[in-house]
């Protein structure tokens, strides 16, 4: 793993730190093998019962970097393959991680930062964070998984509107259109995500990896397999230590201590 995307486990939350700051955190070649890497390890890391995605510096993503397609433009769809390629097992480990992953963004949050935004669970914003897709503005259409999650995080004419359109919109429009679940002033934002982050961390590891699986798959699945299936997670749940832990807690009225198994 290269100096551009740092890993961290502490507490039982996994920390995937983008460390480009001196440009906003674009995407290279190779920080986006090491973002590759990163999410690979944090989802298979059994120490990491939750996952947090950060920006170093004073932005979270500002997409991928435009200068290494100019360098190179007469190679660029070579390198959009290429690169893609590891972005997309990026995306692919933090769907397929049985643990959430909550993305913490602020600044600037730009094109193919907002496909790894919204690839994530969960995501909080600061105050003041400014989100545009941008890849329209270049002469793209977008990679990342951006046409897989926004039709179903905002709906269709939205995300048509926010992919064609490309304009700039803030941490409350983000809100509304439920791109992010929270907004939290620059200054409380690490604190708030450590919060919840701990939270995560604390909770049913093995119920939450079940239930996000099953949201994921919702969308695809006839309403019959998907209940079968529902019964079938929820009798692998009533397996587990914690299961046993959560009937005990609620029973004696106190709060359970989930331990992720």
């Amino acid at each position: 793993m290269s100096d551009s995307i740092l890993y961290s486990v502490a507490e039982s939350v996994a920390t995937i730190t983008l460390n480009r700051p001196e440009v906003l955190n674009a995407l290279d070649a190779e920080m986006i093998g090491a973002l590759r890497a990163a999410c690979e390890e944090a989802a298979d890391d059994k120490a990491a019962r939750a996952v947090v995605l950060r920006g170093a510096g004073s932005a979270f993503l500002a997409g991928g970097d435009i200068a290494m397609f100019h360098a190179a433009l007469p190679h660029a769809a070579a390198l959009v393959r290429q690169g893609g390629a590891d972005l997309q097992q990026a995306i692919l480990a933090l769907q397929r991680a049985p643990k959430p992953v909550l993305a913490s963004v602020h600044g600037a949050v730009a094109g193919a930062g907002i496909s790894v935004m919204a690839a994530a669970d969960l995501a909080i914003a600061a105050e003041g964070t400014r989100f545009t897709m941008a890849y329209s503005k270049i002469g793209a259409s977008p990679d990342g998984g951006a046409t897989y999650f926004l039709p179903r995080l905002v709906g269709y004419r939205k995300a048509i509107e926010l992919m064609l359109l490309a304009d700039v919109f803030d941490a409350q429009a983000a809100l509304a259109a439920r791109l992010v679940n929270w907004i939290a002033s620059p200054e409380a934002l690490p604190a708030e995500t450590e919060r919840l982050a701990q939270r995560l961390a604390r909770g049913a590891t093995i119920a939450f990896g079940e239930t996000k699986r099953l949201a994921q798959q919702g969308h695809d699945r006839p309403l019959v397999a998907q209940l079968e299936e529902e019964i079938e997670a929820f009798a692998r749940c009533a397996g587990t230590a914690d299961f046993a832990e959560g009937v005990a807690a609620f029973m004696q009225k106190r709060e359970p201590e989930f331990r992720g198994e």
